[in-house]
Parts: C-alpha cells; structure tokens; sequence
C-alpha cells in the first residue's frame, strides 16, 4: 500500500478514501488531489512516486496536457472581466490579418467555444517554427477553417492556445505564458505555469504511458468508438488537427515535447494545489483575490456549443473556452454549473461555483482514455461533490 500525506477535514473523508483506493487498486503510480471550498482548502493529498526511486512530494508537479487551456481560458476570461476583451468582438478586430481565408466574421466566443472551425495547419509547424512564434501566428492567419465557422463545433485541439494567445498578444503586449504568470499565477502563488522555463526541472514527475492492457480497456468505451478509430485515419480530423498540424519527433502530444514547444493548448505544468486554488479564484475569494466577477464566471460556464463534437467524434459540451459537464470527456457526477479541463495525462480541474469549489487532480500514470477522465478520476469527482452537498 502507497502512503497517502498530506490532510483533509473529516467532512471530505471520502475523497482521501477514494484517493487511496486508487493507489490501493494499483491504479496509481504518484498523484496529488486539492480541493478548495469558499476559499480555503479543504483536500491536500499526495502519494506515490514521481519517478524512479523518487517519492511524490508536496511540491511535485506534472505536465497537463490539454488542461493547460483552462489556464488560457482563465486568463481570456479576466481580461474580459477587464474590458479589454469583448466574446462577441471579431478576432480580425484586435488581429487583421486573421480575417483571411474567410475568417473575417470569427468572434472571440467562437473559438473559446470550439466553434470556429479553425482546427488544422497545413503544413506543419515545426519546432523551429514554435520557437519562434511569428510563424505560428501567419499559418493561422492563413488558415482556412474545417467546417463554416459557427456552424458546427470541434475540439480545437492545438489551435485554441494559440488563437486565444495570438489575441492576449496583440491586446496586453505580454505573451498568454507571461499575462498567466504576472496576472494569475503570480498574485495567487500558484505553482503553475503555461510552458515549462526548464524541462530538466527536477521537481517534474516523469508520466508514464499506459499499458497496452489499459490501452484496450479505455478503447472498450462504446462512447469513443469512434474517437479511437479516427486516432488511426490521416484523413480525419482528429488526426489533421494534432499529428497532421505540428511535426514533432514522433507523438505531438508526446510529454516530452511539450516544455520544448511551449505549446499553450497543451504544454502547461503545475499540481493539484495550483490547480485547484486557480479555479477557487474563478468562483470565490481567496485570500482577497476573485479573480472574476460572478456575472463573467456565469459567462465562463454559458454553454458556447453542445452535441456531436467534429473532430473527437463524441458528445461534448463547451462554455467560453472550458468544458462542461455531459458526454464521456467529463468524469462523474456534480453540479450542473461546473465548468473546467481534462488532459491526457489523467489530470483533471474544474470549478463549481454552485458549491464555491475548486476541485483539481494530477498523476503521472496517464489515462487510457486519450480525452482525460478515466475511473480514478470519476471516483474522485463523485466523491468530492457528494461531501461538498452535506
């Protein structure tokens, strides 16, 4: 049995117990799990191993795959808070040179949204080009979009943190990495960060793969049935937005070429604690920082588009750049007013400001469910909701 740190109030017993179930069933390798209620925390826990040899700490921190755009969307949001930012405004209004390729009409909500239709880049950005920055931005403002923008919606897989980081840009003079940093991770304290500054950072936990055992288990999902087919067809979109839009060595999602890309759809880093005090902030006050007005948290959640997603082939449901609630991507049961982020590293984060929570979890062992979301997950969500309603 792996010893679980750390503490949480008598009332949240049941997520330690589902946390150590985890370990207990073999599930888990190292992870942590924080939960925030109006403002303070009321969940602390790690366990397990960060690497070989090396125990999970207090301070371990992951990489987050495509939760990293609930950092960016957060920081989208607070500058809409701010007036700087308006969802209905076209992007062509702060970025002229998007309008190309009939993407003219093209508001901000719609591509917080997964909306827009602007899902794949041809041809591939490479990592000279990521490096660089002023190649992302032309390749998108050439882009044309997969489907009439509006008209439909697909998991804006790589594009979304770089359209919304293009705009921050363009509108505060500061990368989202750096507006991330000075705006929200820095007053907050958060551990957290959109990029890595050194990917040898020896508090990083090294991810592990599942295994092929794991592997045929999440593919046993009749709900992604046809999101793992289309992982294996270059002609889907699916495929087109992640390998066919960026040429990395091998898996462009592949963790260890995340920190070198700095890409802001997917290559954040931070743990549970930053997590899950960053979407408290979205929803209450902590230590005297709201982040949001409730009137702008409600636009958060507002549901931007729902059903048949185009591109991961399943049923999703999206607010302004955060997921909701509904369809496989989401893991469990809690408020209907939830709204929040997965990744593929298993790294879960969401904020339910019905209950004022923040409710964050990140391992190493990463799911067998390319979405995010598997049972260790579910069991712990389901638990914290059932606490938070006693």
């Amino acid at each position: 049995m792996s010893e679980i740190h750390g503490w949480c109030e008598p009332r949240f017993d049941a997520v330690r117990e589902a946390f150590q179930r985890n370990f207990d069933e073999g599930r888990e390798l190292g992870a942590s799990v924080t939960v925030y209620q109006r403002g303070r925390a009321v969940v602390d826990l790690w366990g397990g191993r960060a690497g070989a040899g090396t125990a999970w700490e207090r301070d371990t921190i992951t990489l987050l795959a495509s939760a990293t755009k609930g950092l960016v969307a957060a920081a989208a949001m607070l500058l809409v808070d701010r007036g700087l930012l308006d969802l209905d405004t076209p992007i062509a209004a702060y970025w002229p040179e998007f309008a190309a390729g009939g993407k003219a009409d093209i508001p901000l909500r719609w591509v917080l949204g997964h909306r827009s239709g602007v899902v794949t880049v041809d041809p591939p950005l490479t990592l000279l080009d990521l490096e660089g920055g002023t190649a992302v931005s032309e390749a998108l403002a050439a882009a044309v979009p997969a489907w009439q923008p509006g008209r439909a919606h697909g998991y804006h897989c790589l594009t979304m943190g770089w359209l919304v980081g293009e705009v921050v840009q363009r509108v505060t003079g500061m990368s989202v990495q750096r507006f991330f940093a000075k705006e929200i991770a820095g007053p907050l304290g958060l551990d957290l960060h959109i990029g890595l500054p050194d990917a040898r950072e020896r508090r990083l936990a090294d991810l592990v793969p599942p295994t092929a055992e794991q592997l045929l288990q999440g593919r046993a999902n009749p709900e992604l049935a046809d999101l793992n087919q289309a992982i294996c067809d270059p002609a889907s979109l699916f495929h087109r937005s992640t390998f066919g839009s960026i040429a990395l060595a091998g898996n462009p999602l592949a963790a260890a070429s995340l920190p070198q890309a700095g890409i802001p759809s997917c290559g954040g880093a931070g743990n549970a604690a930053g997590l899950a005090r960053m979407y408290a902030a979205l929803v209450g006050d902590v230590d005297g920082i709201r982040l949001l007005r409730p009137e702008t948290a409600d636009r958060a959640r507002t549901v931007e588009a729902s059903g048949m997603d185009l591109v991961l082939r399943c049923r999703t449901s999206y607010g302004r750049g955060f997921m909701l609630p509904g369809g496989p991507m989401w893991p469990g049961e809690c408020s209907p007013t939830a709204f929040g982020h997965p990744g593929v590293t298993g790294v879960f984060a969401y904020a339910d400001p019905d209950h004022e929570l923040g409710f964050a979890y990140v391992p190493n062992r990463m799911t067998e469910l390319i979405t995010g979301g598997d049972d260790r997950v579910r069991r712990l969500v389901e638990a914290t909701h059932r606490c938070a309603c006693t």
